[in-house]
């Protein structure tokens, strides 16, 4: 990983960890990369995506994610502790949240990718691999996952989150997206934690301090 060019789900959990666990993770994540550039990229890939795929996939009818997430477990010991707690998480959220969507829905098939260029910083924030709902009325829920066991979503990083993704894709109206906090069935949108206009505030802040304090830790490993 590099902070200069990162997922937003990453970027969230780097910004709300307690300083200790942050300077771990960054230490982690600076020795993998450099592993990286002198052995090549490590066989695995993106440990949530195969999950997330599954998931959208129940929800468009086709497969029961339940079956799914036992053939990944059972592909994958890897993911034998957290496939499980993933799939429950999800499937309360989604059962919930069918019950109160009367209208019909339909989901929109095919991933969206989008970029948050940030200019002033030169740095890429990805936006990747939304669940698109398209509800009876043509309006829209862009679901943006959040996997990460620790810290929890909370209305403060939900917030920075539905700015950014508002950036990436300005086609759309801030109050089609939720962002979901997986492990804990938790979806945040603009009606449950309103923009309070510190948002870009908020990210540049922590994103100028995140890339001093990764940059230091770099020169360490040099």
């Amino acid at each position: 990983m590099s902070l200069e060019r990162i997922h937003l789900r990453k970027l969230l959990a780097l910004f709300y960890l307690p300083r200790n666990l942050r300077t771990s993770a960054l230490r982690d994540d600076i020795r993998r990369d450099i592993n990286k550039k002198m052995y090549g990229a490590p066989g695995g890939g993106d440990f949530h995506g195969p999950f997330w795929a599954d998931a959208k996939t129940h929800v468009t009818g086709h497969a029961d994610l339940r079956l799914l997430t036992d053939d990944r477990v059972a592909s994958n010991k890897r993911r034998q502790r957290l496939y499980p707690l993933l799939r429950s998480g999800f499937l309360t959220w989604w059962n919930e949240k069918r019950r109160w969507i009367n209208e019909p829905f339909e989901i929109v098939e095919g991933s969206i990718k989008k970029q948050f260029v940030v200019e002033a910083l030169g740095c890429t924030v990805k936006v990747e691999n939304l669940l698109s709902v398209k509800i009876g009325d043509e309006s829209h829920r862009l679901v943006y996952p959040y996997f990460s066991e620790k810290p929890a979503l909370t209305a403060e990083s939900a917030r920075v989150g539905l700015w950014v993704l508002n950036q990436a894709l300005p086609v759309f109206s801030v109050e089609d997206f939720r962002i979901l906090d997986v492990l804990r069935s938790a979806s945040f949108a603009t009606i449950d934690s309103p923009l309070q206009g510190n948002e870009e505030g908020l990210f540049m802040s922590q994103y100028t301090a995140l890339l001093a304090e990764w940059r230091k830790l770099r020169k360490e490993y040099e």
